[in-house]
């Protein structure tokens, strides 16, 4: 989606990265900072409850493409993780850190696959969320069943997680749709224009 935005405004090539570094570096951002938000709301067990790095995540991919959506969904948790851990604190937990990383790309990568369909119906943000939140949560699944000889989190904690964050999913399946939609809305505006 934001791919055609700079193509129609004939920028370089060097100007469209800059662009997507900007943009992705503000959902990364963003990844980190609203799960702080949600903790100090809710406390500790707000971020398994709410999701809050996921829905900068699966914005990321409707507008930046599978590509930089994924750089967004693997950085998301790992900027978090670094940050936090410089205060004594770290979001994720070092134990959760690579299911996070493996969730959300993709998360990122499935609802980016949508990115072109999304330009031309803006609707579409919808079945992507939707089949990315899925493919996410499947993943984490696979993954705890895979490495849980080696890992303290079991495939039924992982499943009790997703439970708890069920709630939290039904809320980005929502919202993350009408932001993209609102975000294309804005663009279209402008093409319109001009």
């Amino acid at each position: 989606m934001l791919d055609a935005v700079l193509t129609r405004r004939n920028l370089s090539f060097k100007l469209k990265i800059t662009v997507k570094m900007l943009v992705s570096a503000g959902l990364v951002a963003l990844a980190v900072i609203l799960p702080q938000a949600v903790h100090a709301a809710f406390g500790a067990s707000g971020g398994v409850k709410w999701l809050p790095m996921y829905l900068p995540v699966l914005i990321g991919g409707c507008i930046l493409g599978w590509k930089w959506g994924l750089g967004v969904g693997v950085l998301s948790p790992v900027v978090s993780f670094l940050i936090t851990l410089a205060f004594g604190n770290p979001m994720p937990a070092a134990v959760r850190l690579p299911y996070m990383i493996a969730e959300l790309a993709v998360f990122a990568a499935v609802s980016g696959a949508f990115s072109k369909r999304i330009e031309k119906n803006s609707w579409m943000a919808f079945p992507a969320v939707l089949l990315a939140a899925v493919c996410g949560r499947t993943v984490f699944v696979v993954t705890a069943a895979v490495f849980q000889s080696v890992s303290p989190l079991s495939v039924s904690m992982v499943w009790a997680q997703i439970q708890t964050g069920f709630i939290g999913l039904v809320l980005q399946a929502v919202a993350a749709p009408f932001i993209v939609m609102g975000l294309s809305a804005a663009i279209n505006r402008d093409r319109d224009r001009a």
